[in-house]
């Protein structure tokens, strides 16, 4: 078992954008999540845009395949118990369109979802990582085929899988805003790819 498996592990790349958000409630916190929701989408569609256009350049004509042009998304969420990670994955589900129930993944570990988007389906995994006593267990549970296919994935608690997640789009510390005695937040975003830079710049 880690000696710290709670300790965030910082990624081995450079941090190309951060921005820190003031999330004074829930009605804040779900309206971040809204926000990215639709940077998420517009990111996607600009991927999509691009490929067709590249595909017309080389071809006079759009190719069938350019629709995996977007390439997925994996966003970490960092934080203790309580620090609102749900509520945020809940929040961006709700704004990509998902009308029924957000379950936690506590015990699944993973729920999956698929959307269905105007720029195509979408399928979106939710990880909680927080029962993994050792980083081989994510290893073990054969969980890299979800981050390989072009999906968002958010994963809670991703301290727990130590570095095999690797590098990720983005990165959310979400901690208690100590000015705040209701539900206040303070949400820290960082971007380690451009995907996640592009998601980050219109939230």
């Amino acid at each position: 078992m880690p000696v710290n498996p709670d300790l965030a592990i910082q990624p081995s790349a450079p941090v190309l954008f951060e921005r820190t958000f003031a999330l004074a409630d829930e009605a804040a916190t779900n309206a971040f999540g809204a926000r990215f929701a639709q940077a998420i989408e517009s990111v996607r569609e600009a991927a999509h845009r691009n490929a067709d256009e590249h595909a017309q350049g080389e071809n006079n004509a759009p190719d069938a395949n350019s629709k995996a042009a977007f390439d997925g998304l994996q966003v970490q969420l960092i934080g203790d118990l309580g620090a609102g990670k749900t509520t945020l994955v809940r929040a961006t589900l709700r704004g990509l369109g998902h009308s029924g129930r957000v379950r936690s993944p506590t015990y699944t570990l993973v729920e999956p979802y698929v959307l269905e988007r105007p720029s195509g389906e979408l399928a979106l995994y939710h990880f909680d990582l927080y029962r993994f006593t050792d980083p081989a267990e994510w290893a073990d549970a054969g969980f890299r085929e979800y981050f390989d296919s072009g999906a968002i994935c958010l994963v809670e608690w991703p301290q727990r899988a130590g570095r095999l997640l690797g590098v990720p789009d983005l990165v959310f510390s979400l901690e208690l805003d100590s000015r705040n005695e209701a539900d206040g937040r303070v949400l820290v975003a960082r971007a380690y790819s451009e995907s996640g830079k592009a998601c980050l710049e219109r939230c």
